[in-house]
């Protein structure tokens, strides 16, 4: 697929901070040594000034105002330097994206600048609860008015970000008396507003270097005009809001997917078995192709579904197509290029080791495999 000048430009300056800054800091901060989660922070900012942070947000309020491919390639760029950083960039422009969305004009003014130029490190989604995962709608977290303020209890699970996020959309039950899903709205809640409570980070197998929380709302106050979007609308918003969030979890998908295939590219090259480089021979050649046709099948299926969203046309089924292809396509990537690598691939020396932790989430957050094959089917045969 051909891209325009400023696409293009777009991409190529994601990759060159990318490579530049972020790509160095990665194993450090997979690994938790002291300082990198400063330097990672620092990354975000600059991501942030060079308006990576609000890619398909209108420039009037500080975004790129660049469209959805741009963001796809954006979000591929810095994943395959750090899945850490790739998801971080992801669900902070997905969180302007909703609020450029559905926000009141008060709402936009206010936030979008900060989410463009960085004053907020990052943004976060508060969707999933402990019984309510790929069954958002069974979420049992309250807001009640009470005079002219809304009040928040309940608990949210795994939220990206959670730790140095500088602004959360919230979901919660407000029509308790409603049918299933019906009774669903989204607030806006400010970093240090009282009751809002970040729990303990967990530790994952992979993407390790980006913040997952529990986080808490202790009869947390906000002002009746917090509310985002329609009163009882928030659960057809975080419908719409996750098909467009598939499209980067795709591309990140395919951002680690792609440094997993160039460090076994570089590898068999440079291995000798036999008396001559493992590149040499048909097998590793066969695995090397068919990673690679696999990988440029999920790059266009990204593509397809950016185009589709930036176009204004129904994307959503393309986009579950695109996350469930790339998402499954970088598990056997980042296997395939360890396996290369042999019994070096299994060494925190080499990155690949890495990449395979890392890819296996993308067929779990933001719907799994198995949810992207409903949406699928149900768009297929309606």
């Amino acid at each position: 697929m051909l891209l325009d000048d400023d696409t293009r430009m777009i991409a190529e300056a994601a990759r060159r901070i990318a490579a530049e800054h972020i790509a160095p800091n990665a194993a450090a901060l997979d690994r938790h040594v002291p300082g990198a989660r400063e330097t990672f922070l620092a990354n975000l900012k600059r991501l942030a000034e060079n308006g990576f942070m609000a890619v398909n947000i209108p420039a009037a309020y500080g975004g790129t105002e660049a469209g959805a491919t741009a963001f796809a390639l954006t979000v591929e760029a810095v994943g395959a330097a750090c899945a850490s950083t790739g998801v971080t960039v992801s669900v902070t422009n997905m969180v302007g994206e909703v609020i450029a969305s559905v926000g009141s004009e008060a709402q936009k003014e206010t936030y979008l600048p900060r989410l463009a130029d960085g004053t907020y490190p990052a943004g976060a989604f508060c969707l999933t609860e402990s019984g309510a995962g790929s069954d958002p709608a069974a979420m049992v977290t309250r807001a009640r008015m009470d005079g002219n303020e809304w009040v928040l209890n309940g608990a949210k699970l795994y939220i990206t970000s959670a730790a140095y996020a500088g602004l959360f959309v919230v979901w919660a039950v407000t029509d308790p008396e409603a049918p299933k899903g019906r009774g669903i709205s989204a607030f806006l809640v400010e970093k240090g507003t009282p009751g809002l409570v970040i729990g303990r980070e967990e530790e994952k197998l992979g993407q390790r270097g980006s913040a997952t929380n529990e986080v808490l709302f202790e009869d947390c106050r906000l002002p009746a005009d917090a509310l985002l979007g329609p009163l009882n609308g928030g659960f057809r918003i975080a419908a719409g809001e996750l098909a467009g969030g598939r499209i980067g979890i795709a591309a990140l998908s395919l951002g680690i997917a792609r440094a997993a295939a160039d460090a076994a590219i570089a590898f068999v090259k440079e291995r000798r078995q036999f008396g001559q480089p493992i590149s040499a021979m048909q097998g590793p050649q066969w695995m090397i192709a068919d990673m690679e046709t696999e990988l440029e099948a999920a790059r266009l299926l990204i593509l397809q579904a950016a185009a589709l969203k930036d176009a204004g046309e129904p994307f959503g089924k393309a986009a579950s197509m695109a996350k469930l292809y790339a998402s499954e396509a970088a598990q056997r990537a980042t296997y395939t290029a360890l396996q290369l690598h042999g019994g070096a691939g299994y060494i925190a020396d080499h990155p690949v080791e890495r990449y395979a932790r890392d890819a296996r989430i993308t067929t779990i957050y933001e719907g799994t495999s198995e949810i992207q094959r409903l949406i699928i089917a149900r768009a297929t045969l309606a």
